[in-house]
Parts: C-alpha cells; structure tokens; sequence
C-alpha cells in the first residue's frame, strides 16, 4: 500500500473515532497509532496534519493531539477565540491611546478632545486640487524611491534648517509610524526612555510596543529641567530621549533658549540620541518660532521627526525624520523591512501642496485662527471654572493644559462631560508614572467654530458642579 492511500485509510479511520468523541478529548499518541494500525510515523504525521487542516483536531506541543470544537460560529452567535490568549503569552501589548480624531461621539458633542483640526480648519480646497495635479504627472504611480521623492526630501530638509540637506531626510507615513520605527531602530527591548512628564501618551504606547521602559524626567514652565535630566542619563544609563521642545503636547510649552542648549549638550555627554518630535512646527499662533534643535547639531545627536499631518488634514499620512549618521543607514533599511516605501501619489501632492503659495496662505490663516481658538477656551474656561488653573497659555499648539482643584479627579470630570455633551482628554495618560495632580487636555482645534467652545465651558461647568464640591 503507498504512503497516500495509507494516509487517506488512516484519516478515515480517525474521523469516525473523532465523531464519538467530545471536544478536548485526547486523541491516542502516535506511538499508540503506529502500533495499533500498523502504519509509519510518516502517515501518522500527515494524517493529523490533514484532520487539523480540516479544523477536527488541534495539536499543542508537547502534549498531544485533542479533539477540536466542532460548534460553528453561526451556533453559538460569535467564533470562540479564547485560545489566542494562550498563543499570544509573553507578547504583551498595549496600543494606549494616541492624538486620534474624535470618533463615534454622540449627536450634539463638542468635541474638546482629539490631536487634528475640525473639516473647517483643513485646506480642504488646496489638498483636492494639490491631489489632482499629482494624479495627472505621467510618473504618479511609479515606484517611490526608499527614501522619499528627492523635492520632497529638498523641502523638510529647508524647513529643518542649518546645513540639513535632503540626504539627511527620510519621508515617513505621518508621525506616528515614524515613532514606531525610531523606537524600533534606536533602541534594544527592555532598555530605558527617557521622556519628559507629562508626554504625549501616542509616543509612550510606541515605545512600550517596542519593548522599551520609559522613564519620566520632570518638567517645568521652560520645558524639561537640564539638571534632573541628567541625572536621569546617569541612574539610567539610558541612550534615547524623546522631547518636543515646541508647543509641548500637552502642556503647550516651549524650551527656552537656554536650555535647548543644555538638552542637547547633555545628551551628547551621555553618547545618547534626543528625538526631537517637532510635531507642532506649522502649528504656531503668530509668534517666531525657535529654530529646530537639529538646525544646530552637526554630530548627529538630535534626530528631528516632523508631519504635516496636525496642520493639514488626517489622512495626509506623510512625515520626514532627519537624522546623520550611520542611524540613518538603519532607519533605510529598516523601511525595506517595514514598508518599502511610502504610496507615491500621496508623496507628489504634498510636493504640490507645499510648493504653492495655497499653502503659506493656510498657514497663516490657520495661525489667526488657532490664536482666537485658544483665547476664546481660556477666556471662558476662566469665566465658568475659575478654580481650575491653566499651566500657560499656549503661542502655538491645539490645547490647554488644566490643572484641577484637589477635590476633583480628572475621570471622574472626563465622564461627567461626557454625560454633558463634551468630549475631552483625562490627563493621567500622558504620564509615564503616577501622575502628580489631576489634569485635563483640552483641545480647541476639534470644535467647530469658537461659540461651540464658549458652549463647551459653560457644559463643562454644569458638569462639574453635578461632582460636588470640597
């Protein structure tokens, strides 16, 4: 008899003595069924194989081979994936929660939470025609270069100043996935991040998928404190910090002139790497902006992310990460692993977009715009919440950063808003530790025009006073 018709008997043979057996029962070992039906190792292998395909049988490692559930997903209403939790041990992973758009809010919420602007604030005009421009270039969908479109790369390399020239910059897929990848690229599993506290809670769930261990350093109304800084490199023996020294998310704060000297020096006496998030640099309210701490590094210390996806629209997914050095040699081919490259059509029309004057126009209005935002929310906030302090009023940004009275947790605000029809951001998430006093993130970028802010204040009010009071 052949190996196939051995197997085939064998198989038919073991489904009737499955049909009369109950799920989780175990199945005679393989040296059981060699003996009993005279048959090699061989078919035994290939006739389980063939009943586990067939979904009647689940092998576990070094246990045996156990009759599977037969109940259908339609029987029982839903499929029973209990199991994974069993074959996903030791991979433990937490998403967190990221600057999303508000999402599945119910009718009628002020949406006071969130990292993007509301349809009214996004160029939606200038991106539709920038989209159909590219669309019509003979080479749109052509394979991208690795490494992003060479006009693309000329325009984040001008926008990072000092002597960055396009050969330092890697076109990404937005802000996110580009913490991802550093966090991957920089750093092994298990070693220390250090990161300022509070942070943005999207760059800490990148760095725990990653496999890293952040470690919170203190900040203060000029940012992240140089002194404690270093001392957190020394204790840690960390290599990687992650900071964004303008527009901070959340408190809105910028590093002063000073310390952004004091960062950077002390990063490089620790041999260490500073992911310099530059997330907000389109995001100003007016005022000049400080230089990127990348445009005054020439040894290869700072690492500069930036996106264009806060000030334009969500789904325009596209990024640069700046870096010299032989970590820019890993960050190119860790995207041959990751992605190859990133979709060219997106690519040319933020080439097109940027490079016309719809852009600067955005910007500026944009500016306007957020400016009146911020000072609306904290004029009314102040008005309806006076025990609720504001940690600085931001020049740039989408947020507020509010402290809440002692007698208030900011669960317990966030959910009695909601109830009230407004949706925001509790603030212990954007600590890597405990956090030391009851915060909220409280956007003024997600509502739709400046009266639904002044609404959202007086709901927030309402809200608060249904808590009690000390």
């Amino acid at each position: 008899m052949s190996d196939g018709s051995s197997t085939e008997a064998l198989t038919a043979i073991l489904r009737t003595e499955i049909a009369a057996l109950a799920p989780g029962d175990r199945l005679p070992s393989s040296r059981d069924l060699i003996a009993r039906h005279g048959v090699g190792p061989v078919t035994v292998s290939r006739a389980i194989a063939q009943l586990a395909a067939e979904g009647l049988v689940v092998t576990r490692p070094g246990s045996g081979t156990y009759v599977a559930d037969r109940r259908r997903a339609s029987d029982e209403g839903a499929a029973d994936t209990s199991w994974q939790t069993v074959a996903l041990a030791g991979r433990a992973f937490d998403p967190g929660a990221a600057d999303g758009p508000s999402e599945d809010l119910p009718p009628g919420t002020i949406a006071l939470s969130g990292g993007y602007l509301h349809e009214n604030l996004q160029p939606t005009r200038a991106l539709g025609a920038a989209l159909a421009r590219a669309a019509r270039r003979p080479d749109a969908w052509h394979r991208a270069p690795a490494a992003g479109l060479a006009p693309l790369r000329a325009i984040f390399a001008r926008q990072a100043g000092g002597t960055v020239g396009p050969e330092d910059v890697l076109v990404t897929g937005g802000g996110q996935g580009a913490l991802s990848m550093l966090f991957r690229a920089m750093a092994a599993p298990g070693s220390p991040l250090l990161v300022e506290s509070p942070t943005y809670p999207g760059a800490l769930a990148a760095a725990r998928a990653a496999g890293l261990h952040p470690v919170a350093v203190p900040t203060d109304g000029d940012g992240i404190r140089p002194d404690l800084l270093a001392d957190a490199f020394a204790m840690t023996g960390a290599r990687l910090l992650y900071c964004q020294p303008t527009f901070h998310n959340p408190t809105g704060t910028v590093l002063s002139p000073e310390r952004r000297r004091q960062v950077v020096r002390v990063a490089r006496a620790a041999g260490a790497f500073l992911i310099e998030d530059d997330f907000a640099r389109h995001l100003g309210h007016g005022a000049p902006l400080p230089r990127p701490l990348i445009a005054d590094d020439r040894d290869g210390t700072v690492v500069h992310l930036t996106s264009l996806t806060k000030p334009s629209s969500p789904s325009l997914r596209i990024g640069a990460i700046v870096a010299r050095g032989p970590v820019m040699h890993r960050l190119r081919g860790m995207r041959l692993v990751d992605d190859f490259f990133i979709a060219r059509p997106l690519q040319e029309a933020a080439v097109e977009l940027l490079s016309t004057p719809a852009w600067d126009r955005h910007l500026r209005a944009l500016a306007t715009a957020l400016r009146h935002r911020a000072a609306t929310l904290a004029t009314a906030l102040g008005r309806e919440l006076p025990d609720w302090t504001l940690a600085c009023h931001p020049a740039g940004g989408l947020h507020l950063w509010l402290r809440l009275p002692a007698h208030l947790t900011d669960t317990a605000v966030a959910d009695a808003a909601r109830l009230h029809g407004v949706s925001l951001d509790a603030g212990h998430r954007y600590f890597p530790t405990d956090a030391p006093a009851a915060h909220l993130r409280v956007g003024f970028a997600a509502a739709a025009d400046p009266a639904e802010l002044a609404e959202a204040a007086h709901r927030l009010a309402t809200a608060t006073r249904t808590l009690g009071s000390p």
